[in-house]
């Protein structure tokens, strides 16, 4: 469930669970299942909705939003959605925009290579100009951000290559509408540019009397729109989560019971509003 390489086995100590998956999101996983188990008892009844795909593609959402949307009679009308935040809910997240930049070029020996057209060559350009690019700000939420993620082409170090291609992941902060534009004008006519992922920017309500911060990471979230208004909490940190040394802490892990309960009781009697950044 939302994991990702490295494959490291599960081990714990006195304070800390540590493992793959430990915050992101199996932990949570655990202290969701304890928490509607406590409302159960009371009489407060809950659904819990587990999801593969969220590091990909979003295909599990994506599935149980089709769902949802046949069983409108069974609508829900929040949704507390699970992500390492340390137990502090989350007023907005930022949105993701995959980027895929691809240049062609003409194969030639290495040793003539006025006979040929270095497709690296572009990209390399375009790339630098991406860098360069001013990216938009917030005061609140903070920098949209990019990385280059993936870098591939060429035959051989004595070919000229022919073709190069780079994914690229910018964190919105924001529409990405002047976004787009500003990375089509400053890559430049050499390469092609496409778009094939999009998750906006969102914002969301909060429960009062609960510590805040921003998710600078995205979630399923914009996938789930038939499962009710969103909510953003869950013990763990993101900082820890997709390394070698994954962990939670039991502490953040047993409180999590607590505010998953209380929340969900709070949403139900409507004691909660929206926080405007």
């Amino acid at each position: 469930m939302d994991t990702v390489p490295p494959f490291i086995p599960s081990s714990e100590d006195v304070s800390r669970i540590y493992g793959r998956g430990s915050c992101d999101a199996k932990g949570i996983i655990a202290a969701q299942i304890a928490a509607a188990e406590r409302l159960r008892q009371q009489g407060i009844y809950v659904g819990l909705l587990f999801v593969v795909g969220e590091e990909r593609d979003s295909l599990g959402a994506q599935a149980a939003n089709e769902f949802a949307a046949s069983q409108p009679a069974h609508a829900c009308k929040y949704l507390v959605n699970g992500e390492p935040t340390e137990n502090r809910i989350a007023l907005a997240s930022k949105g993701t925009l995959r980027v895929e930049v691809t240049a062609s070029g003409r194969m030639a020996h290495s040793a003539y290579p006025e006979l040929g057209e270095s497709a690296i060559d572009k990209l390399l350009d375009a790339l630098a100009r991406l860098r360069a690019m001013r990216l938009p700000t917030d005061e609140e939420v903070g920098a949209c951000t990019l990385n280059i993620g993936l870098i591939e082409g060429g035959r051989a170090p004595n070919v000229i290559p022919d073709y190069a291609h780079a994914d690229l992941l910018y964190r919105l902060i924001g529409p990405s509408q002047d976004l787009r534009r500003q990375i089509l004008e400053t890559a430049g006519n050499s390469v092609k540019v496409e778009f094939p992922l999009e998750l906006p920017f969102m914002r969301f309500r909060t429960v009062d009397g609960l510590p805040t911060m921003i998710a600078a990471f995205t979630t399923d979230i914009p996938k789930l729109t038939n499962w009710g208004e969103p909510l953003l909490i869950g013990p763990g940190s993101i900082h820890v989560a997709h390394t070698d040394g994954e962990f939670i802490e039991k502490k953040q892990l047993a409180e999590a019971i607590d505010l998953y309960y209380a929340i969900a009781k709070a949403v139900l009697s409507s004691q909660f509003s929206v926080l405007s950044l």
